[in-house]
């Protein structure tokens, strides 16, 4: 084959676009590394400053003295929990609405989808917000990190783009063997939809993950605090505060409350980086729904 000898206007341009986007890539990823030395790095050597490439005293007693702390303990279990069960009855709960929304028989169709397309444009504010969960009895207990976020309009429209390439002559014949609506959507609707759940779950479970907002408004019980809201009061507190908060009664011989800070952020980034390859495949089929007609 002839090889096709590159003009010099194209080689300036490709050299451009590597140097660019390397340095997008470096401006993302450095704040990350910077955390990870200074978290594995003597918390009174880093204090001194000029540490920006690797750890100049190695230490684990960072994450030791993260992992020590009970209430650092609750908060992830806290985190653990509401992530996990949060996540999965939005993208159940949601892809049942979605499917039911498909169903032209359904009485007042029209208008449930033009009340919830209202609501991606407007809401009711946060003291209205605040109200309606104090007067339903969710405030300080966990079912406030449940039941708030068990529904989303625009991950309806999602579900639904996806659930329209569905052939409906496997519904037609599911119903021609006595299955119900319900019947269907379990074992037929939602066993095709693996890629836009991925989708929903990764988009809402480092939602649930990250989110402290709800933590700090909703409740002041300390042991329904997950680790970002703990990790907030961390950073938002004086410097006297968060070492007495972060170490307790323990005597720091080679971390501080910055270092501290550092460990358990990247504690807190690591699930969300673990679990993001193995949703990856379904995540880029997901966010093509709606992109490609056949």
């Amino acid at each position: 084959m002839m090889k096709i000898k590159k003009s010099v206007g194209s080689t300036v341009f490709d050299t451009i676009n590597i140097v660019i986007m390397l340095a997008i890539c470096f401006a993302a990823l450095y704040p990350i590394w910077y955390v990870l030395i200074h978290s594995l790095n003597n918390g009174f050597d880093s204090a001194q400053g000029g540490l920006y490439w690797w750890p100049r005293e190695f230490t684990w007693d960072n994450y030791k003295e993260v992992f020590r702390n009970s209430e650092i303990i609750t908060a992830f279990l806290i985190t653990i929990a509401r992530t996990v069960i949060a996540t999965a009855a939005h993208v159940f709960f949601t892809a049942m609405v979605a499917y039911a929304f498909l169903n032209r028989e359904l009485i007042g169709r029209k208008v449930f989808m033009t009340m919830g397309l209202i609501t991606m444009f407007f809401s009711g504010g946060l003291i209205p917000t605040f109200i309606v969960i104090k007067t339903l009895g969710m405030f300080d207990k966990f079912i406030v990190y449940i039941f708030p976020v068990m529904f989303s309009f625009f991950d309806l429209i999602i579900f639904q783009a996806f659930f329209r390439t569905i052939p409906e002559a496997l519904e037609e014949s599911a119903k021609m063997d006595g299955a119900n609506h319900f019947t269907i959507f379990l074992k037929i609707t939602l066993p095709l939809s693996k890629a836009v759940i991925a989708t929903i779950l990764l988009f809402n479970g480092v939602f649930n993950w990250n989110d402290y907002f709800m933590g700090i408004i909703y409740t002041n019980n300390q042991d329904l605090h997950p680790i970002q809201t703990y990790l907030y009061k961390i950073i938002m507190t004086s410097d006297s505060s968060k070492t007495s908060l972060m170490a307790g009664s323990v005597s720091m011989t080679n971390f501080t409350s910055t270092s501290l800070q550092m460990a358990t952020m990247i504690i807190t980034t690591i699930p969300i980086v673990c679990i993001y390859p193995f949703l990856q495949k379904h995540f880029v089929k997901g966010m093509l729904i709606g992109s490609v007609k056949e």
